[in-house]
């Protein structure tokens, strides 16, 4: 089978296992490092990375955390943080993915509005962003780009379409960043009902294209009906667990009025994460799926008590020789 027709995306699609074996080429881990010791040099494991959001229980970002109030656990086994950055200012890699699946013209040109708003006060000359929309199909309306100018044009462009096909997006899109250079942090941002009617990937290809990409995923549910009959919960679910898996958010609009204040929201975290890296110990299997938690340590917050989100799952590349 193939995901939704795409005019810009023209990329057969993949089973799962293989799609794993092509995104780790591209995916969270960097080049590997040699390293002395002992006199000899030898071919270490691949540094993983893992962006950390911490809030205090008001959802504030938490900001000037030393590195020794981060502790890293792969598999359960506490790891020594090579590399911290507290407000990392490592640039960005965003897909701007906008639901027009039946959409009305006014919607779609609230949501167009509110996005360049968004696109203007986010992107800085290293990042680079491109539009997509999807609907019974997946088109990527431009470039990666961070001429706002040119992103504007496809705001402009956006067409409404029939069905919406939810996991086919997060996997092109997945897809697509794993292309791009590495050393940047890759995001998705999804404007959305939480529909899901047309895609021809399944919700376990989105998710394993999401975790291989190392792909940060920002999920606005825009909630049409408030009544939980009229609502799409199968999708909203689905949504929530890859968002969490990535270590993204979810947000929900009860009206297309929220969405400045919601674009908001994501800009102030994508500039206050926290970059943690490691080279994982002992070495793990290649190719294999790995756990991750991390802890902070702080006595900020009214209770104590801190939020913390990051990526729940890596896709390792690397073995010991």
């Amino acid at each position: 089978m193939k995901p939704a027709a795409c005019s810009m995306l023209r990329r057969p699609f993949l089973p799962a296992a293989v799609l794993t074996s092509l995104v780790l080429l591209a995916g969270a881990v960097c080049a590997q490092a040699q390293v002395v010791k002992g006199g000899r040099m030898r071919k270490e494991v691949d540094l993983v990375s893992v962006w950390v959001t911490v809030q205090d229980t008001s959802g504030r970002p938490l900001a000037g955390l030393p590195r020794e109030a981060f502790t890293v656990f792969d598999e359960g086994t506490q790891q020594e943080v090579a590399v911290f950055e507290a407000e990392t200012q490592q640039p960005l890699d965003m897909a701007l993915m906008i639901d027009t699946s039946l959409s009305a013209a006014k919607e779609m040109e609230f949501e167009g509005a509110a996005a360049l708003r968004f696109i203007r006060k986010l992107v800085r000359p290293q990042d680079s962003l491109a539009v997509y929309t999807f609907a019974e199909r997946v088109d990527r309306l431009t470039p990666y780009t961070s001429n706002t100018t040119t992103l504007e044009s496809g705001l402009k462009r956006m067409a409404s379409g029939a069905g919406t096909s939810l996991y086919d997006a997060i996997y092109l899109a997945s897809g697509e960043l794993t292309r791009r250079p590495p050393g940047r942090r890759r995001v998705i941002v999804l404007v959305t009902d939480a529909g899901e009617t047309t895609s021809r990937a399944s919700f376990e290809d989105a998710r394993r294209a999401a975790v291989g990409a190392d792909a940060l995923l920002y999920t606005i549910v825009v909630r049409a009906f408030k009544s939980e009959a009229l609502r799409d919960l199968a999708g909203e679910h689905a949504l929530t667990t890859i968002t969490d898996t990535t270590g993204g958010a979810m947000f929900i609009a009860d009206d297309l009025n929220q969405l400045d204040r919601l674009f908001e929201e994501i800009d102030r975290e994508l500039r206050t994460q926290y970059l943690l890296a490691f080279y994982p110990q002992p070495p793990p299997p290649k190719k294999s799926i790995r756990h991750l938690e991390v802890r902070v340590a702080s006595a900020a917050g009214a209770d104590g008590t801190l939020r913390v989100r990051n990526r729940k799952l890596y896709l390792a590349d690397g073995a010991a020789e």
